[in-house]
C-alpha cells in the first residue's frame, strides 16, 4: 500500500521526524475535497515548519499554531479558472502553477479550515514568489 493511500485528511499530509508537509501524499480524492477556487483565485495551503528549532528542541504547541497563522510559505493546491488570465495585469504569464511552493504576504487571503488543516485562498496578484525549498524562508 502506497503513502498516498494512507492519508485521509490534511493533518496526515505531514511527516513526523521532522515534521513537514510532504505535498506527494496528498491523494486525488483529497483534493478533489478542497474547494475550488472561483475567479483569479488561487488554493494554497501553508506550511507548518519543522515544528522544532535547529537545536532540536520541540516547539510548544502554542507556538506551532502562532507560526501557522504568520506563515508566508505554502504549496499550490488549486487554481481558479481566471487566475493569471488578465494580459494586462501579466503581460509574462503566470506568477506561479499548481504543485509549487509560493511566498505570499504574512496575512495575506482567506483562513479556514477543512479536513484537519489550514487552507487559504489568495487572489493570483497576492503571490510575492516562488521558492524550492519552504524550508529555505525562516520566520521573523
Amino acid at each position: 500500500m502506497t503513502e498516498e493511500a494512507n492519508v485521509t485528511n490534511l493533518e496526515q499530509a505531514y511527516q513526523q521526524e521532522p515534521f513537514f508537509l510532504n505535498p506527494e501524499t496528498l491523494p486525488d480524492t483529497l483534493l478533489e475535497r478542497m474547494p475550488a477556487p472561483t475567479g483569479w483565485r488561487v488554493l494554497i495551503l501553508p506550511y507548518r515548519g519543522q515544528g522544532k528549532t535547529e537545536g532540536g528542541i520541540l516547539l510548544a504547541h502554542e507556538t506551532q499554531e502562532r507560526t501557522n497563522v504568520n506563515t508566508q510559505v505554502g504549496y499550490v493546491l488549486k487554481m481558479g479558472p481566471l487566475a493569471y488570465k488578465d494580459q494586462e495585469k501579466f503581460p509574462d504569464g503566470a506568477w506561479c502553477e499548481e504543485k509549487q511552493w509560493v511566498m505570499f504576504a504574512r496575512y495575506a487571503g482567506s483562513r479556514f479550515e477543512i479536513d484537519g488543516g489550514e487552507v487559504r485562498i489568495l487572489n493570483d496578484d497576492e503571490i510575492l514568489a516562488t521558492i524550492l525549498d519552504p524550508n529555505d524562508i525562516k520566520q521573523t
